[in-house]
């Protein structure tokens, strides 16, 4: 007698930005506007999306101070910081943080998502970004980043050193053998003698294999060598798609080149993002949309764009569609996925630079959607049945309303369709993805004489 395979379902992700990621929702009577450096909130916030049974939480991370502080909330507590102090007050959602491979040292983060995976007993991610701009390189002594090959061939090497850290303890090192004073096996704790291009790493890693063998494994570029790199080493990944076709292209693609990899391509979770404003009715919704709308500063975000665009300020007007000339994705070395969206999506749409702004401060390139809850749930289940998405990136536009009203309405629609899970059934992170636990890549090698 065979097994029925049980029914595939949703995974939640809630993508966690001080009050909200539209642009003006800290401007709102409701929103605190020192949230961005108080604790409690992302506490309370990791809380509610564990009421909701969401698969995990999310934060984004720069080693760069963003745009203008004079225009929104800018603080940023490091982002593992916040995992470890919301992992106390958690029990089973997964723990996502975005780390730069550009600056940070394998030896340093591996130790800090080891940690993390640690305290939570299982939870933690990792979101792997190469940063781009040079004002976060010359935040460490450098006068401009890499260019973008380069910076995704240094991240493919540090994620190596970093999973070769996390296996340097055969999982049972551990001996806690007081009879005989023996703490732990030390033929099964080993260096890893990295000597690689850009790093060498001698090892061991100061603390045992972690509890998932090592964090789950994120990335969130969509250029072809950010798809690539996902293929190769992601095991969920954030993406922006603006329309359902784009969503299955995509989809599609990067399963493809996991699969010509020898990977299963079930193993590779694919979450676009999603802004939903929700409202009583779609009339309310649409009003909730135009009051953030009106307050978003039109002038700082022409500035931005031309930033983004590489164009001088006065090329950019406000009524007038984009410029016929415009800079080629070749000619971006940062965010080259996002400005392709964003340049499609105006032309699309035929939006003139106002609209362009508008369209984009409620997720900056990520799909927004006003309706009641049950057109959110109808758009999210079209894409996951269309082979758009495996799950969803939910990124409220106003915290902390917003994420409650996903989870109060939407989440319960999803689990009356059979979408998504009423309770947890895994403790681990990569037990809600779904996702085995990784072998030791170095178990059976000798350690290296003490």
């Amino acid at each position: 007698m065979t097994t029925a395979t049980p029914p595939k379902t949703l995974h939640l992700n809630a993508f966690l930005m001080s009050v909200g990621h539209h642009e003006a929702a800290w401007r709102l009577p409701e929103s605190d506007p020192r949230a961005d450096v108080d604790i409690d909130h992302y506490v309370r916030l990791a809380q509610t999306a564990e009421r909701g049974k969401f698969d995990s939480i999310f934060f984004a991370d720069s080693p760069v101070l963003m745009g203008d502080p004079g225009r929104r909330p800018s603080g940023k507590l490091e982002p593992t910081v916040i995992l470890t102090a919301v992992a106390v007050q958690t029990s089973r959602i997964g723990l996502i943080a975005t780390a730069s491979t550009s600056y940070n040292d394998p030896y340093n983060l591996a130790r800090r998502f080891a940690s993390v995976d640690w305290v939570s007993d299982g939870r933690a991610g990792w979101n792997i970004v190469t940063t781009a701009g040079a004002d976060a390189a010359r935040n460490f002594g450098l006068d401009d980043t890499p260019d973008h090959k380069l910076r995704y061939e240094k991240a493919a090497e540090f994620v190596e050193v970093a999973t070769k850290l996390w296996d340097s303890w055969d999982d049972d090192a551990i001996v806690a053998d007081k009879q005989l004073g023996i703490h732990a096996d030390a033929g099964k704790v080993r260096k890893i003698g990295h000597r690689g291009r850009f790093f060498q790493v001698d090892g061991p890693l100061n603390l045992p294999r972690s509890p998932q063998g090592y964090p789950v494994l994120v990335q969130a570029g969509s250029s072809e060598d950010g798809k690539n790199f996902a293929a190769r080493y992601a095991e969920a990944v954030f993406t922006a798609q603006q329309t359902l076709d784009d969503g299955k292209a995509f989809y599609t693609d990067l399963k493809d080149r996991a699969r010509r990899l020898g990977r299963d391509p079930e193993l590779l979770k694919i979450l676009p993002g999603i802004v939903p404003v929700i409202g009583d009715t779609e009339q309310h919704a649409r009003e909730l949309d135009a009051e953030l709308a009106q307050l978003i500063s039109p002038e700082y975000a022409r500035r931005q764009l031309a930033e983004r665009f590489a164009l001088p300020l006065e090329k950019l007007d406000l009524d007038s569609e984009l410029p016929e000339n415009l800079p080629t994705e070749d000619d971006i070395e940062g965010a080259k996925s996002r400005f392709t969206l964003i340049v499609n999506l105006a032309r699309r749409e035929r939006l003139t630079l106002r609209e362009l702004i508008t369209r984009l401060g409620g997720g900056r390139g990520h799909r927004t959607f006003a309706g009641t809850a049950e057109q959110v749930a109808d758009t999210i289940e079209e894409w996951f049945r269309e082979g758009a998405a495996d799950g969803f990136n939910v990124m409220p536009a106003v915290l902390p309303s917003g994420l409650d009203r996903f989870v109060d309405e939407v989440v319960p629609i999803l689990q009356a369709r059979g979408l998504f899970r009423t309770d947890y059934t895994a403790t681990t992170l990569r037990g809600h993805y779904g996702l085995d636990r990784p072998a030791n890549q170095l178990a059976g090698r000798l350690a290296a004489a003490q």
